[in-house]
């Protein structure tokens, strides 16, 4: 029976945790409060508290890295200087993992890391992102591929959507919003576990992929369209010729994985109240 480490289980982590539990697989998972130590254990997973700060600290560390599988999922945080605190986060996750037995690692990082360019956009084209995040995610991601004692998968998610985080609420009342006509470029939840899971059952390892869903609404049509079916106040868009915007293509996922999407259209993804 393999192990999996867990490093972030928030929103995403959990259920991905609760996935692999499933499966039969011996799942440790980290959070940074001691709150949610026996909502872990309640489902199953070994938990540990582990804080980036920027330096790993916490109980057991060796513990939590005698593992298989690193799956590594947490955002980078809102703060002036997040690209050099990020590199720094990393390099102390890095020296963690090189004395430890994982040779697997997936990093869960995003399509901010891509510029509007205006089209369609692939993995080669992660180049000069506009946001301090996207930079640090990039940066990241590097880091974690330059090293040989163990072997990284990167996968980058498009926003995620689902369950209790509804894209309805995320515009609602808004006015003056732009780019209206730009594509939006959304995953669902579950697809994301999916992709992540089938990944390390078909050892696709050392490679990067997108992951987004396929079709790609108009910002305008979707959250107008999103915000009306929770009965919310709708956003007000301006009109504009001039707009940025990226599409992000998943045909390598989709071709390496043999991959169908869940929800291949996040317009039709119903939310609730």
């Amino acid at each position: 029976m393999k192990t999996i480490s867990i490093l972030g289980c928030g929103w995403l982590g959990l259920p991905l945790a609760e996935h692999f539990v499933a499966l039969g697989y011996s799942v440790k998972g980290s959070t940074r409060s001691l709150s949610d130590i026996a909502k872990l254990e309640s489902r199953g997973i070994d938990p540990y508290i582990l804080i980036l700060d920027p330096e790993l600290r916490g109980e057991k560390t060796e513990e939590f890295f005698d593992s298989h599988i690193l799956i590594i999922n947490f955002p980078p945080e809102r703060r002036e200087d997040i690209v050099q605190y990020h590199k720094l986060q990393a390099l102390s996750l890095i020296n963690h993992i090189r004395h430890s037995q994982i040779k697997k690692v997936i990093f869960v990082s995003s399509t901010s890391v891509y510029p509007d360019l205006n089209r369609e956009v692939r993995e080669d084209d992660a180049r000069s992102p506009s946001k301090s995040s996207g930079i640090a995610l990039l940066n990241f991601e590097e880091l974690l591929i330059e090293c040989s004692e163990f072997s990284t998968t990167v996968i980058r998610f498009a926003g995620l959507i689902g369950y209790n985080r509804q894209p309805g609420r995320f515009l609602s009342g808004k006015k003056q919003v732009i780019n209206g006509d730009a594509p939006v470029n959304l995953i669902h939840r579950d697809d994301c576990i999916n992709i992540i899971s089938e990944m390390i059952k078909n050892n696709l390892w050392g490679k990067v992929y997108n992951a987004c869903s396929d079709l790609h609404p108009k910002r305008r049509d979707y959250y107008i369209s999103a915000a009306t079916r929770l009965g919310i106040t709708l956003p007000e868009f301006v009109e504009s010729e001039d707009f940025s915007f990226k599409i992000i293509n998943s045909d390598k996922l989709k071709k390496d994985l043999n991959y169908n999407f869940l929800y291949p259209d996040p317009s039709l993804i119903i939310e609730s109240k």
